[in-house]
């Protein structure tokens, strides 16, 4: 068909007994006047809907007697265009009664298919009542059409009248057809078994009184029936109309379970879980058939088995078969979100202390998991390991991610990098939690040193440096690796870092001199001004070129000196440009690196004192020291590099200069006992915030109280039921949008806080929309009154959206009766998180009054960003780097009433829903000033940053209001001006005393 198109809704809409709507939902007609039987009235006051249509806006609709002269002279493709247009004219609100016998008398008796399915489609939206409440005469012969259709010798015709009759209501109807019905219970094509199953059920979910037998007679059928759906139909009705006789079925036959087809499976594991749910004595019946199906072959199946069986039963033995299912699922499984829900199966069943224990011994197989490429799924799967490792498994642990370290060398894929910044963490985490294994760890991490990816490197570092403060006995270890590593180093952070790293814990005299060396090398010929000079006029001599780098003198043990060429193993064609990398750091105006360069080479040159009586050592390796740091200094100021040396680089290697020629005690005890100390109490800090998270994360609280009120699922809301609710009724809840979280105040739980008035209450329509956010859609509830004593034609609600929303599907035109009102959905597409809004009017014609078109003018919809805004957390060097990477800021100045910075934070931060990064400790005090970093993720992936600086001088009253400014960055400009405009508005929502 292609103008219609089928689907089944179960939501129930009333419609107005004057109402002349053409909505695209099938509405059934009401009667004007009051009925005289209950049933009826009870039947006919809220109909349900089933089936939508597409009915085009633009078509003319043809007269009632042009259809009537199509339906009766017509062929067959004039006939079926006539009786969709009649089906269309019905929905718009026409009773054209004339065309019923029309219909039954040249329509009904042709046997083509399409015309079959129109005819189903007409005979459920056409009125079947007349006035007064009472059944049409002309639907005993439709009644009689639908038998024949009942025992018509093709399949289809058949099984599709079945599924009809489910939409059937009218008893009148219903009953000469039972005995025909039933005859198709024993049809030979398992199609129309498996409909004759489901008109039966919902028959006698109406009215039973038709078919009192029909959990008997479904019970036999189930015997005797082998095809796998007819089989989930007839088990699924005894499920809802005779328990008992469902379970004495699954008894009779449990031991086949396995060989049974997952629909049937699935049912089988809701009906088990009800039962032991409701009683739970009946769990040792059932238990093992759950069991069973954790081996079916349908991954759904495996799925529902284990979530059931962990919800049954708290033994060890079913959490760690149902672990081991769930982890199998996610390695075979290829869709990355069906792995992501099950890993987040598995991470619930670890907050369970109970069940903690029984998956450590698992977590070689969650390892496996790492198999996939998505690195969202690595993220989580190496979490949960870390947090379920032991010391039993945790050597095993480490050698799978040295594997997988070993795996990532030569990859190139855009997550590669990512993925070995998290396995270095990984190790960095299991290296502080067992202390033991930190000497098999260490030398593979310093690997990394040289990698490419600089934030592994990074991370690499910060764990070093830690792990040599920690660990006295490993001091030794890292030291000689990191000598050894050196050389590969690419990046300047890395060897920034790095020097710091080898000039505080290098004690020996061996190690300072390897030390100086390498420093010597990665400068290349001193003094550099000269060298450079000499390169670029061209005076290099002929064997230096040839070795392909510079000579280079160093420092023995006995103080003198000894020539090495700096890059012997270079190629020959090496061309003179090729700078040492140090020096090529200075060059490009760098000059960080050479003021933490003369702080390693102070350090180096102080221990080398106390460590050596020999005062003309003392002396060559001071003067080989200082003769560095004044060159470094001469380069700066000489006009070579791109950018010239700062005055603090060059106050710092100045200091550093003046320490080395007075050499104090005090300063000595500076560089090399405080400078260490401050790196411990720093360590100390941060050991103790983790302390903290974790001893938060392990408190356990009461989640039921003793007097605690009882939930009755009919009585409460949905977001007030506990862990032990129906699972199954639960995930309904969630599907239908009945359940989420419980708002503050009584009104936000309902939908009364998101309705947006439309129009004026003086307009002709008026108008209110109710906006429903849910993550990547919003939808558009919206009420059209009729306030004219007009019928209003082709009224049409035309929506518009600025911003990154599209909307999906344009409202359908409709007739309103007068004073008639409606419910409009409209869907729109969310891409990205910036503000949108929505705006549009509502057009209709007058009936009677001309051509004219008339126009409300509809209230914008502003979609507020915060709802998709969730707070996130990062460390510093991700900030930092995402700040740098960024290229879009929005600067906001602070305009409050608010008098406390830290309120003021506080108020941002609830406004924004960002997460505030800088620690607590750092934000305390009263200084009159505050600087504080904020993060945020969307649901789309979107980034953004925040960096608040307010003050508050000292000179203004106590009750002055803070100043500042509020910098945002984000990587799309949308992102970053929509946040500031969140921030611009609130600023002032709240002040003193609120």
């Amino acid at each position: 068909m292609e103008k219609l198109q089928f689907t089944y809704n179960k939501n129930k809409q009333k419609t107005h007994s004057s109402s002349g709507s053409a909505t695209s939902i099938l509405k059934k007609k009401l009667p004007t006047t009051e009925q005289t039987k209950e049933d009826k009235m009870a039947t006919l006051a809220e109909q349900p809907c089933y089936t939508l249509i597409n009915i085009p806006s633009d078509a003319e609709p043809p007269t009632e007697l042009q259809l009537r002269q199509d339906l009766e002279k017509g062929d067959i493709k004039t006939k079926t265009e006539a009786l969709k247009k009649t089906i269309q004219q019905i929905l718009n609100g026409e009773k054209l009664p004339t065309l019923l016998m029309t219909i039954i008398r040249f329509v009904m008796p042709i046997q083509d298919h399409m015309i079959k399915k129109l005819l189903l489609i007409f005979w459920e939206v056409v009125p079947k009542y007349t006035p007064d409440g009472k059944m049409l005469h002309e639907m005993i012969l439709v009644c009689d059409a639908y038998r024949k259709d009942l025992q018509h010798p093709n399949e289809f015709i058949r099984g599709s009248t079945l599924r009809f009759l489910c939409k059937l209501k009218e008893a009148e109807l219903l009953e000469p057809l039972m005995p025909a019905i039933r005859q198709c219970l024993e049809h030979r094509h398992s199609y129309v078994r498996r409909n004759a199953v489901l008109a039966i059920y919902t028959i006698y979910r109406n009215h039973d009184s038709l078919i009192p037998d029909a959990p008997e007679l479904i019970a036999k059928f189930l015997e005797g029936e082998q095809d796998m759906s007819c089989k989930r139909n007839a088990f699924m009705m005894l499920i809802h109309a005779d328990q008992e006789r469902a379970l004495n079925y699954l008894s009779s036959c449990i031991d086949q379970v396995n060989s049974f087809g997952d629909i049937l499976q699935l049912v089988i594991v809701e009906l088990i879980y009800k039962v032991c749910h409701n009683n739970p004595s009946e769990r040792a019946r059932f238990i093992r058939c759950i069991y069973n199906l954790l081996n079916s072959q349908s991954p759904a199946v495996r799925y529902e088995a284990a979530g059931t069986l962990v919800t049954l039963s708290s033994a060890p033995t079913a959490v760690k078969a149902a672990a081991s299912c769930y982890i199998e699922l996610i390695i075979k499984e290829s869709d990355n979100n069906v792995k992501l829900i099950v890993l987040d199966r598995l991470i619930a069943l670890k907050e369970v202390p109970a069940h903690e224990k029984v998956l450590q011994d698992l977590v070689m197989d969650i390892l496996r998991v790492l198999s996939a490429p998505d690195l969202e799924v690595r993220k989580k799967t190496l979490t949960l390991a870390l947090d379920l490792v032991s010391s039993r498994n945790i050597e095993e642990m480490v050698l799978v991610l040295k594997k997988e370290v070993v795996k990532t060398n030569n990859v190139e894929h855009e997550d590669t990098g990512k993925y070995r910044q998290l396995l270095v963490r990984t190790l960095h985490q299991c290296c502080i939690k067992f202390q033991d294994i930190a000497a098999t760890i260490i030398p593979v991490l310093i690997e990394f040193l040289g990698d490419q990816n600089e934030l592994a490197a990074l991370d690499v570092l910060v764990f070093v440096r830690e792990a040599i403060q920690r660990f006295e006995s490993l001091r030794g270890l890292i030291i000689s690796k990191l000598q050894e590593i050196f050389p590969s180093i690419k990046a300047m952070k890395i060897h920034r870092a790095a020097l710091w790293i080898l000039g505080e814990y290098c004690e020996t005299n061996d190690d300072i001199q390897n030390v100086m060396t390498m420093i010597r090398q990665a400068l290349g010929e001193i003094p550099i001004v000269d060298d450079e000079i000499k390169k670029a006029a061209g005076e290099v001599a002929d064997d230096e070129m040839q070795s392909g780098g510079q000579v280079q003198k160093l420092v023995t043990a006995d103080g003198t000196y000894a020539t090495q060429s700096a890059f012997s193993s270079a190629p020959s064609s090496a061309k003179k440009e090729e700078r040492p990398p140090m020096r090529q750091y200075m060059m490009d105006g760098d000059f960080f690196v050479g003021a933490a360069l003369a702080t390693t080479l102070t350090k180096l040159a102080l221990k080398y004192i106390a460590n050596t009586p020999d005062v003309k050592r003392q002396n060559s390796l001071v003067a080989e020291s200082m003769l560095i740091m004044a060159a470094i200094i001469h380069l700066g100021k000489s006009g070579l590099p791109t950018k010239p040396i700062t005055d603090d680089d060059v106050d710092r290697i100045a200091t550093c200069l003046k320490v080395l020629a007075e050499k104090t005690p005090l300063m000595g005890e500076i560089f090399n006992t405080d400078c260490r100390q401050s790196l411990s109490l720093m360590l100390a800090a941060k050991m103790e915030e983790e302390k903290e998270l974790q001893r938060a994360s392990e408190k356990r609280t009461v989640k039921v109280q003793a007097d605690d009120p009882i939930s009755f699922a009919q009585l409460v809301n949905k977001a007030e039921m506990g862990a032990t609710e129906n699972m199954f009724e639960l995930t309904l809840s969630q599907a239908l949008g009945m359940s989420g979280k419980k708002d503050g105040d009584p009104i936000g739980a309902s939908k009364l806080n998101k309705v947006t008035q439309l129009t004026g209450f003086s307009d002709p329509v008026y108008s209110e929309a109710y906006v429903n956010v849910n993550q990547f859609d919003i939808v558009l509830d919206i009420l059209v009154v009729n306030q004219t004593s007009d019928t209003l034609q082709n009224l049409t609600v035309e929506l518009a959206t600025l911003g990154d929303l599209k909307l999906v599907e344009k409202p359908t035109p409709m007739t309103m009766a007068p004073h008639d009102f409606c419910n409009i959905k409209a869907n729109v597409k969310v891409a990205s998180t910036e503000n949108g809004i929505i705006f549009g009017n509502i057009v209709y014609d007058i009936s009677g009054a001309g051509s004219d078109r008339n126009c409300v003018v509809l209230n914008d919809i502003h979609i507020d960003i915060m709802d998709y805004i969730v707070p996130a957390s990062c460390d510093d060097t991700e900030f930092r780097q995402m700040w740098a990477e960024f290229e879009w800021e929005n600067k906001v100045a602070v305009n409050t009433n608010v008098s406390d910075l830290a309120e003021f934070l506080q108020h941002v931060i609830k406004i924004t829903n960002m997460r505030c990064l800088t620690p607590e400790k750092a934000l305390k005090g009263d200084c009159g000033f505050m600087a504080a970093n904020m993060y945020a993720k969307s649901i789309f992936g979107e980034n953004v940053l925040a960096n608040l600086s307010i003050e508050k001088p000292a000179h203004l009253s106590k009750d002055s209001p803070v100043q500042g400014h509020i910098r945002i960055r984000a990587k799309s400009q949308g992102m970053a001006l929509s946040m500031g405009d969140k921030i611009n508005l609130s600023q002032k929502s709240i002040g003193k005393g609120q």
